[in-house]
C-alpha cells in the first residue's frame, strides 16, 4: 500500500538565546491510508515538534533545516503559508492538548465549527448550519440545536475536546492528527474520547498520528508505535511487536514505568536521569548516559536502525551481532505480562 504521508530524515531546529536547539535529527516515519501510528515518548523527545512540522505550525524561532514531507506523494514541507492553508483542515486536521485553549471563549460553538468548514467549502450559511448539526450529533453530543448557540465555558472538559474534534473533522481530513488529546481528561472520559476516534477512524477511514507519553493510552488503538528519544525514533514496530518484543532499552524504560493496579510492589519504576541537552546532543546513543545497558561504542558512535521483522526495526548496538546477549529485566517481563492480563492479547 502506498503511504499517504512520507516523513524523511526530517530536521528540525529552534534559535534560542543560548544556541540552536537540535529538537529533531533525522526523524523518518509513513503513514498508510486508514492507519493509526502512535508517537510515544517522554516530554521533550520530539512527538509534537515532528507533528508541528508536518502542519507547518512551528513557533517562528523554530525552522525544517533537513529531509521532506511528502502528503500523497508531494512535497509540503517547502509549501509556503498560502498553499499550506489549502491542505490544513480539509486534507491534515490537529487536535490539541488542551480543548479550553483551542476553542474561543468570545465566539459560539456553532459558528467556530461553521466558519472550519466554510472555510474550505462553497455553501450557504444554512447549508453549513446543517452540517454543523451533523457534527455535533456525530462526535455524541445532544440537542445540536441548542448546543450550536453556546459558549466553551458552558461545556465540560469532554464535551469541549468532542467540539475540538467535530472542528478537526469538519472537512473530513484523510490525516487526523492528536497531540495527546485525552491528558487533560479524567480517566473515563479519556476511554469515551478514544472510543469516539476509533469509531470516527472506521467510518471515514481517516488516518491517525496520536501522539502521547503513556504507552497504555495506545495500547487498543494504534496499529504501530514509534518510540522517540531525543528527537529521535528509537523503536517502530507494530504494537503487539512494541509491547511483547521491543527490543530498544528506552522502551523497557516506557513499558516497565507504567502504573497499573495488579502490581505487587509498592514503589513505581523511574527511568533513571534525564533527556540530553539538544543544544549539544551526545555524540553517540543518546540513550546511553541513562542506560545500564550502554556499551563502550554508545557513547562514540550512533547505532543505525537494525531490522528485526519486516516491520520492526530498532536503533541499539545491543542487536548488533557481537554485541553481549542481555536478558531483559525482570521488572519489565513481570510488567509485560501484567500488562498483557488487563488490556487482553494486543492483535497481530
Amino acid at each position: 500500500m502506498t503511504p499517504i504521508l512520507e516523513v524523511k530524515d526530517l530536521e528540525v531546529k529552534f534559535k534560542t538565546s543560548f544556541g540552536e536547539v537540535k529538537a529533531i535529527r533525522k526523524v523518518s516515519f509513513d503513514l498508510s491510508e486508514g492507519e493509526t501510528l502512535a508517537l510515544v515518548g517522554e516530554s521533550g523527545s520530539g512527538k509534537s515538534v515532528t507533528s508541528k512540522a508536518i502542519m507547518k505550525l512551528l513557533a517562528s524561532n523554530g525552522k525544517i533545516c533537513g529531509g521532506e514531507i511528502k502528503y500523497n506523494n508531494k512535497v509540503i514541507s517547502n509549501l509556503n503559508k498560502k498553499e499550506i492553508c489549502k491542505i490544513r483542515g480539509k486534507e491534515i486536521a490537529m487536535i490539541f492538548q488542551d480543548p479550553m485553549t483551542s476553542l474561543n471563549p468570545t465566539t459560539k460553538i456553532g459558528k467556530q465549527i461553521r466558519n472550519a468548514y466554510m472555510f474550505h467549502h462553497k455553501c450557504t450559511k444554512k447549508e453549513a448550519k446543517q452540517k454543523v448539526y451533523d457534527l455535533i450529533a456525530e462526535v455524541g453530543i445532544d440537542r445540536p440545536e441548542l448546543r450550536y448557540n453556546q459558549y466553551a465555558h458552558q461545556f465540560s472538559g469532554g464535551m469541549r475536546q468532542r467540539i475540538v474534534i467535530a472542528i478537526a473533522i469538519a472537512c473530513n481530513p484523510k490525516i487526523l492528527i492528536c497531540d495527546e488529546p485525552t491528558t487533560a481528561l479524567d480517566v473515563t472520559i479519556q476511554a469515551q474520547i478514544l472510543e469516539l476516534l476509533k469509531t470516527l477512524k472506521e467510518k471515514h477511514k481517516t488516518a491517525i498520528i496520536f501522539i502521547t507519553h503513556d504507552l497504555g493510552v495506545v495500547a487498543n488503538i494504534a496499529d504501530r508505535i514509534a518510540v522517540m528519544y531525543a528527537g529521535e525514533i528509537v523503536e517502530i514496530g507494530k504494537s503487539h511487536e512494541i509491547f511483547y518484543k521491543s527490543e530498544h532499552p528506552y522502551t523497557w524504560g516506557l513499558l516497565g514505568s507504567m502504573p497499573h493496579l495488579e502490581t505487587d510492589d509498592d514503589k513505581l519504576y523511574a527511568i533513571p536521569g534525564s533527556p540530553p541537552n539538544l543544544l549539544n546532543p551526545p555524540k553517540g546513543d543518546a540513550f546511553s548516559l541513562r542506560s545500564k545497558y550502554a556499551l563502550v561504542v554508545d557513547r562514540e558512535n550512533q547505532p543505525p536502525f537494525f531490522k528485526i521483522s519486516e516491520t520492526h526495526y530498532a536503533k541499539t548496538w545491543l542487536l548488533h551481532e557481537f554485541s553481549p546477549k542481555v536478558v531483559k529485566p525482570k521488572s519489565i517481563q513481570i510488567a509485560f505480562e501484567k500488562y498483557k492480563s488487563r488490556v487482553g492479547e494486543i492483535d497481530e
